[in-house]
This record gives C-alpha cells, sequence and structure tokens, in this order.
C-alpha cells in the first residue's frame, strides 16, 4: 500500500507519544555526541536485578523446560503471591484469583479487556501515569480525566469521583504510590470508592506496581476493602525486574476464566523465565536487599525536595512512596515542555515535563525521578542552579 494512502486506525488520533521517551531519546543523541547527561526522566530504578533472582533464572534454565506456561502463571508464583499477601499485608487472597501477567500493562489491559465494553467511561486522575488514558482509549472506552491537584494529594478522592460518575461510567481507577506524584490513598478513601462503586454497579481498579517503595509509612493493600476490587501490581519497581516484564492482576473471582480466555489470546502466557526467577523475589534474602534500597531512596528523596525548593520549584505535596517528584515550575518557566528541552540541551540534566501526565496545568508541572545516587543528583542541583542563573 502507498505510505501516502495508508489508514490508520481513528483510535490512533487519542494516542500521544510517551513524551519521557521522546526525552530519552533526545538524551541518548547527546551522548552520543560526548555528553554526559543525568537521567532524571526514565521510572526504572538504577539498581540491578537482586542477585538472588539471576541466580534463580540460572538454575532454572538448567532444570526446567522453557516452554509455554498457563496463560495465569505458573502454579508456585501464583501461591507465593497469596503468601506474600498474608504475610506482608495480613490480607487472605486466594491463588486462585490471582493472574501472572506480561508486566503490570498486561494486567491492567486484561482488566479493561473484560471490564469495557465501547463506550464506556474509565475514572482517572490528572495527572495520572499517561499509558491508562491511551488503554482505554485502544480498547474503545472513553477516559474521563478528573482534575486533582495538591489539595487532594493528585489523586481522584471518593468525593471528586462521585462529582465525576457519569451513566456509563464502569471503572473507577486510582494508583497509590501514583506516578507521577507519589502519593498514596489513604484505606478510608479506597473503601469509600469501592463502596461507591458497588451502588453504581461499577467497579474499583487500584494500581499498586509502586508498593513497597514507600517512606515513613507502610502502604496497605486496597484488597482490604473487598472482594470485588481488582489490583494490578508488577515485579519491575519495588522487585527492580523492569527488563524481565512480569505483573500480576487479582481479580474477583467471577472474572478469571474470562481474564484466562483473554490472556490466552492477547499473549498465550507471560515470560516462562521470569516466573521461575521471580519466585526468589519473595525469598528473605532478596527482601533484605530490597529494603535496603528502599531506605537509599529514601535518602535520595529527602536531599532533593529541600534542593528542588531552593531552586525555586514548588512541591505542593510530599511524596511518601515511589521515586518521583511532581513540581510546580511556574515561577521559573511557563512552559515546562520548554524548560526540559532547555535544561537537557544547557544542563545535561533530563526530566519529564507535565505534558506526559494529562490536561491539568501540564505546563506548570515537571516530573524529576531520583532514580539516580545522591552524588548524581547534587550534581543535577548544581548543574540546574548554573542553568536557571544564566535565564534569569
Amino acid at each position: 500500500m502507498n505510505a501516502d494512502r495508508a489508514k490508520v486506525a481513528a483510535r490512533m488520533a487519542a494516542i500521544a507519544p510517551f513524551e519521557v521517551m521522546e526525552i530519552q531519546t533526545l538524551a541518548r543523541a547527546l551522548e552520543a555526541q560526548g555528553r554526559d547527561v543525568i537521567h532524571l526522566e526514565i521510572g526504572e530504578p538504577d539498581f540491578t536485578t537482586p542477585a538472588p533472582v539471576v541466580e534463580a533464572a540460572r538454575r532454572a534454565l538448567e532444570a526446567k523446560p522453557m516452554f509455554y506456561t498457563s496463560a495465569l502463571g505458573i502454579p508456585e508464583l501464583r501461591e507465593a503471591i497469596s503468601r506474600f499477601y498474608r504475610d506482608r499485608y495480613g490480607v487472605d487472597v486466594p491463588a486462585g484469583r490471582i493472574a501472572v501477567t506480561a508486566g503490570s500493562s498486561a494486567a491492567l489491559l486484561l482488566a479493561f479487556g473484560v471490564l469495557l465494553d465501547p463506550g464506556d467511561e474509565v475514572l482517572l486522575s490528572d495527572p495520572g501515569y499517561p499509558c491508562n488514558r491511551h488503554f482505554v482509549h485502544a480498547l474503545g472506552g472513553h477516559p474521563r480525566l478528573v482534575p486533582t491537584d495538591s489539595r487532594s494529594r493528585y489523586q481522584l478522592t471518593p468525593e471528586l469521583a462521585e462529582e465525576a460518575w457519569a451513566p456509563r461510567t464502569r471503572i473507577a481507577m486510582v494508583a497509590s504510590p501514583s506516578n507521577p506524584s507519589g502519593t498514596l490513598v489513604e484505606p478510608g478513601e479506597i473503601a469509600a470508592l469501592a463502596s461507591l462503586a458497588r451502588e453504581r454497579g461499577a467497579a474499583v481498579l487500584v494500581d499498586e506496581i509502586y508498593h513497597g517503595l514507600t517512606y515513613g509509612r507502610d502502604a496497605r493493600t486496597a484488597l482490604e476493602a473487598g472482594d470485588d476490587v481488582f489490583v494490578i501490581n508488577s515485579f519491575s519497581k519495588y522487585f527492580q525486574m523492569t527488563g524481565w516484564r512480569l505483573g500480576w492482576l487479582v481479580a474477583p473471582q467471577a472474572y478469571v476464566r474470562e481474564i484466562e480466555k483473554l490472556a490466552q489470546n492477547l499473549y498465550i502466557s507471560p515470560s516462562t523465565i521470569a516466573q521461575h526467577a521471580a519466585l526468589a523475589a519473595f525469598a528473605p534474602e532478596t527482601i533484605a536487599i530490597l529494603e535496603a534500597r528502599r531506605h537509599e531512596l529514601q535518602s535520595r528523596r529527602d536531599y532533593l525536595l529541600p534542593a528542588l525548593e531552593a531552586l525555586g520549584f514548588r512541591i505542593g505535596v510530599k511524596p511518601e512512596g515511589a521515586f518521583y517528584v511532581y513540581a510546580e515550575c511556574s515561577a521559573l518557566s511557563g512552559d515546562s515542555f520548554a524548560l526540559a528541552r532547555e535544561a537537557l540541551a544547557k544542563a545535561g540534566v533530563a526530566f519529564t515535563p507535565g505534558k506526559d501526565f494529562g490536561f491539568n496545568a501540564p505546563e506548570r508541572h515537571i516530573r524529576i525521578a531520583y532514580t539516580q545516587p545522591v552524588a548524581r543528583l547534587e550534581e543535577a542541583v548544581d548543574r540546574l542552579r548554573g542553568f536557571l542563573a544564566g535565564r534569569a
């Protein structure tokens, strides 16, 4: 087909580029020219996968056939995740409700796939993780973005959800901790959202992929709110297995067979070697490594917050989890998109403009990921200080 006459599906008009990847591409181009770039744009820990997980993968390669598994995952891993909920959260989650998935993105697609009909709506916080709204569009749904700010901790509260609810609302989705703000949804708010959804024949979907990465407090799982709550999680963030592409979905029992059918057709099964490796993610020696790294991330956050405020950024709400700071930059620039590109080009510091995360004042916000050691964060702050002084 002639490229000029190629027909692209109408849904693609609503799918925007992932701005953080655009920034990373520009940063890699500068590095190819010999520039040193401090990467604060990507939501990926700088730690390598813990050694016990890597060793478990090696053992599995030698001893296990690397064939397809069940679409829901190997029974041993589903049981291990079930034990993890009992041991860490004190919540009984039967293994039969757990679907191991090809990353948390696949878990999200499966949840949307079994819940949404064309035209159904999903309530989402604005700002929020961009792929959520794009997945809804891809499945024929309509993402209803609800403006949030520091007063609601950038979260979709029960009050905001009730105000935004429409006849075709099918899902209310929240993330705790959230990307980009790092804030949590309180257990009482989750319970209220679940109650609201039940009253209206809808569902609550909670993104918990940054669970484990909280500072000064432990997160409680939304599964406390009832057996009808959907929860997605991942081996990427806390467990630091990003490239292994493995996550999971906890669903009400009535949906599990439908999820299995959809998974079979979308991707057959999760990665076999990643599943065997992930069995070691819950081992005490692995958890000890992960907890030490969590304390390191807290140290980075505690350095970066006052340093950014001293530069003129405003942080409306202190992040309690994940590894992001969502900062207002309006005192420095009225265009976060231009600011990000200028800071990259002139200071060699890469961060993400608010454009990625929605339509609620994106030009006034940036996201900085503290996924570099404190020494590199100090260097980034020094570079930004000089860069901003030169713009004054």
